[in-house]
């Protein structure tokens, strides 16, 4: 079916499925054909329902049109069909071209009958073909409804989300700082360590080298020690063999001797000086021990910070992400905003749509009740007119039975002399006849007549 409304003429049998198909009434073909006031007054009433059910009751009347009325009951039946009629005229104005009179509900006729009922059930068809268009826009606009109403849920419900991860990101903010503090301090902390540490390499580096020295210097002596006896040795075996000799051995021994013992002496001071080094390395391997231990529970205070870091950088990563999942849940709860937005200016401007239609029907509803109650006040006048005239008509009534009766009297009267007349004419034709005759044969005996002059010749 087209969206433009079209007024094509439909047979009977089309009206009668037509009307059936709708759902407003089941009636006969036969109906149609030799329509009848109250035939076609169902017809318009099932018409009238079906496109308005919540319409008024068509009995019904103003309270000002009743107060009118000398006897309302007595006006029930012209109270209905006169407001069927207003709401006929009305609806067969926007449905065709013809205008609907009070004879063609009261004296129907088959033809205007059929072009009114045609054009009714093409409004009809073209109401419903733009209520099945609207349909989807109607279920549209309830997915819509159910969408925003889900949709606020969600906005409600990540808007409480939102909130306690905000509340949970300020509870643990002082612990962040805490751990960010702690953290700090365990990176100077493990800064002034690294550089004790190295401090303390440095100096086992130096006391490593006294020692090298130290040693080599009592390797020496002791070669010099072995040397000495050695020499010793030789000059026991000289003191034998030559005094003079030995005296001059003595004396060189002598003189070895005291710098054997001024070497063994610098040996001693060696050993001391060696030993007391080898206390300060006992001293400082104690201590780098317990700077060992130190670090050791600082390395562990240290790999506790990184792991603590790391948790730190997880939560951060967390945050971060969860900020990320904010950023795209308020991107999401904007454009769904959007779109309740736009659901609810659509909403909005089908509302002022209705509104406004519904002021304009309110507005053609006053105009009718004014012209009805107009019309009834009319129609009250012509009733008042109509009883006068009603009036005068008994009366004159009255004087044609009268003027009947005495009509008929003057009838038999002058039947009377009519046939006595007649009677007195077929007296008179029978002796004109008779006369006639006898004339003619006298003419025929007697001279020609001119009668262009009147004279006999």
């Amino acid at each position: 079916m087209s969206s433009s409304y079209s007024f094509p003429l439909l047979s009977l049998g089309e009206m009668v499925s037509s009307l059936s198909q709708l759902h407003i009434l089941t009636i006969k073909s036969e109906d149609l054909s030799n329509p009848t006031f109250d035939i076609v007054s169902s017809i318009y009433t099932a018409i009238l329902s079906h496109l308005d059910p919540l319409g008024e009751d068509l009995s019904n009347a103003d309270f000002g049109a009743l107060e009118l009325l000398e006897n309302p009951d007595g006006h029930f039946t012209s109270v209905r069909v006169l407001n069927l009629y207003h709401k006929m005229t009305d609806l067969i104005a926007s449905a065709c071209s013809m205008d609907f009179t009070l004879k063609d509900l009261l004296f129907p006729k088959r033809d205007r009958t059929a072009v009114f009922i045609s054009g009714i059930i093409n409004l009809c068809l073209y109401n419903q073909d733009k209520l099945n268009n609207l349909q989807p826009i109607v279920e549209k606009m309830e997915g819509l409804e159910e969408q925003r109403l889900e949709l606020e849920s969600k906005i409600s419900e990540l808007n409480k989300e939102i909130l306690n991860h905000e509340e949970m990101s300020k509870l643990e903010q002082p612990i962040i700082q805490e751990v960010e503090a702690e953290v700090k301090e365990l990176r100077q902390t493990i800064q002034s360590l690294n550089k004790q540490q190295m401090s303390l390499k440095a100096s086992f580096r130096m006391v490593n080298d006294k020692t090298k020295e130290i040693d080599d210097k009592i390797s020496s002596a002791e070669f010099e020690l072995v040397k000495s006896a050695q020499e010793n040795s030789k000059l026991r075996s000289k003191i034998v063999q030559s005094p003079d000799k030995l005296q001059r051995a003595l004396e060189e021994k002598k003189s070895i001797r005291a710098e054997a013992k001024n070497a063994e002496r610098a040996a001693m001071q060696c050993f001391q000086e060696r030993s007391s080094t080898v206390e300060v390395y006992l001293k400082a391997c104690k201590k780098l021990s317990k700077h060992l231990v130190e670090m050791q529970a600082l390395q562990e205070q240290v790999n506790s910070a990184k792991a603590v870091d790391k948790d730190v950088k997880v939560l951060k990563a967390k945050l971060s992400d969860e900020g990320v999942l904010d950023m795209s849940l308020e991107a999401k709860v904007v454009e769904w905003q959007g779109k309740v937005e736009q659901a609810v200016d659509l909403k909005n401007a089908l509302e002022k749509e209705r509104d406004l239609k519904r002021a304009e029907a309110i507005k053609e509803l006053n105009k009718v009740k004014l012209q009805i109650e107009s019309k009834l006040h009319d129609l009250e006048v012509r009733e008042r007119n109509v009883e006068a005239m009603v009036a005068k008509a008994d009366s004159m009534n009255n004087k044609i039975s009268s003027v009947r009766e005495s009509g008929t009297a003057i009838q038999q009267m002058l039947g009377n002399k009519c046939e006595e007349i007649v009677a007195e004419v077929r007296n008179y034709s029978n002796s004109i006849g008779a006369f006639f005759q006898t004339f003619e044969a006298e003419l025929e005996r007697a001279e020609p007549i001119d009668i262009s002059h009147g004279n006999l010749i």
